[in-house]
């Protein structure tokens, strides 16, 4: 294949690979919702292991988001080599 169509190529893989990235992230965050309302991390009262998983939980969506975002730049770098 040559430049050019690798190149087209890449970017709507990458486009492909975001898109599926953006329709999965609904369903992890009704997941982080209910675990946040299961362990009550709104209350002040909690315990200091409680607060850090309700941390981890609350960190889990950006990184999931940030992981959609590199494999997508990933795919278009990767095309362009």
């Amino acid at each position: 294949m040559n430049k050019k169509g690798s190149v087209f190529f890449g970017i709507g893989i990458a486009i492909f690979v975001y898109v599926m990235g953006v329709l999965f992230i609904p369903f992890v965050m009704d997941d982080v919702t209910t675990f946040r309302d299961a362990m009550d991390c709104s209350s002040t009262t909690i315990s200091g292991g409680t607060m850090l998983q309700c941390l981890i939980a609350d960190a889990t969506l950006p990184y999931l988001i940030w992981f959609f975002v590199s494999l997508a730049i990933g795919f278009i770098i990767g095309a362009t080599r």
